[in-house]
C-alpha cells in the first residue's frame, strides 16, 4: 500500500511543514504583550517519531516554559485527541513547564470556511453536472460511542456548519476500521454501493476527519474507492486535503492566540 503512495506516508512531512506554517503566522502577526520572546512551534506523536515524549524533553532542554498543545484531530475522541493529550499531560507532568490545551475545534470558522473551500473546488470539477457530497470519515468502535464519546456529535456539528454554507446535498460514511469488534457505519464502500443503486453518477469524498494526506486519503480514498466507483460507474472526486492551506493555518493561529489571551500568558 505504501510502495502505491511515493513509498511512505506523507503525514510527517505535512505536520512539520504545518508547524512551520504556523510557527511563521504567529510570529509575524503576534508579539507577546511586554515581551521580546517569540513562538516556537514543535511536533509530537502518539505513535511514531518524533514522539510526545522525546518532543517534550527537547522543548525543556531549549529553555522553554511555557506550552500550548493543539491536536490536529478538530474531532474529539478519546481513542485520538483523548490518547495524545493524555500522553502529553502524563510527560509534560514530570517537568517545571506551565501548560494548557486546547483539546477540539471542530467549529471553528476558520476550519470550516477551509472545509467549503476544498468542497467547493472539488465539485468544480464535474462542471455542470450534478453531484453529491460524501462526507467519510475514520470510524471508530461502537463500545466508545456507547460510553458517550463526543466524535459523531462534533462530525456531525461540522457538517451542519458546511451545509449552512453551502446547501449541498451530502451524506456520511466512516472508513477505516478494523478488527473483528462492532465499528460505526456505513463504511463508506457500503455508503458507495447505496448511492450507485439510487442512480448517484458523481460523488466528492471528502475526508472529513482528517487535516493531512496519508494513508487513509491516498491509498484508501485515491485507489481503493476510485476502483470501486469505476465498477459501479461512478466519478468519483476526492476533495483536496487541508495540509498547509493557508485558511487552516489561520485558523490554527487563531485558536492559539484566542487561547493565550484567556490564559493571560505573558511569558
Amino acid at each position: 500500500m505504501y510502495r502505491l503512495i511515493g513509498g511512505k506516508s506523507p503525514i510527517l512531512d505535512i505536520t512539520l511543514a504545518q508547524a512551520g506554517a504556523l510557527e511563521k503566522a504567529l510570529n509575524t502577526s503576534y508579539l507577546i504583550p511586554h515581551t521580546s520572546l517569540s513562538f516556537r512551534v514543535y511536533v509530537g506523536m502518539r505513535y511514531w517519531r518524533p514522539f510526545i515524549e522525546d518532543t517534550v524533553r527537547h522543548i525543556y532542554e531549549e529553555g522553554i516554559m511555557t506550552v500550548l498543545a493543539i491536536g490536529l484531530y478538530p474531532h474529539y475522541s478519546l481513542a485520538t485527541t483523548g490518547s495524545a493529550l493524555s500522553k502529553f499531560e502524563e510527560v509534560i507532568a514530570g517537568y517545571p513547564i506551565k501548560f494548557a490545551a486546547i483539546p477540539s475545534w471542530y467549529d471553528h470558522p476558520l476550519y470550516i470556511e477551509a472545509l467549503v473551500e476544498s468542497i467547493r473546488k472539488g465539485l468544480e470539477s464535474f462542471g455542470s453536472r450534478d453531484a453529491e457530497v460524501l462526507f467519510s470519515a475514520h470510524s471508530l468502535p461502537m463500545s466508545i460511542v456507547e460510553a458517550g464519546d463526543p466524535y459523531v456529535s462534533h462530525i456531525r456539528a461540522t457538517i451542519d456548519e458546511v451545509v449552512k454554507r453551502t446547501g449541498i446535498t451530502w451524506h456520511l460514511s466512516y472508513q477505516s476500521k478494523s478488527g473483528p469488534v462492532k465499528w460505526l457505519g456505513p463504511s463508506t464502500d457500503q455508503k458507495m454501493r447505496e448511492l450507485a443503486e439510487k442512480g448517484v453518477k458523481n460523488l466528492l469524498v471528502v475526508p472529513i476527519s482528517f487535516v493531512s494526506d496519508h494513508i487513509e486519503t491516498l491509498y484508501e480514498i485515491d485507489i481503493l474507492y476510485n476502483e470501486l466507483a469505476a465498477t459501479l460507474g461512478m466519478k468519483l472526486v476526492r476533495a483536496g486535503s487541508l495540509n498547509t492551506n493557508p485558511l487552516f493555518i489561520r485558523a490554527l493561529e487563531d485558536m492559539v492566540i484566542r487561547k493565550i489571551k484567556e490564559l493571560a500568558w505573558t511569558g
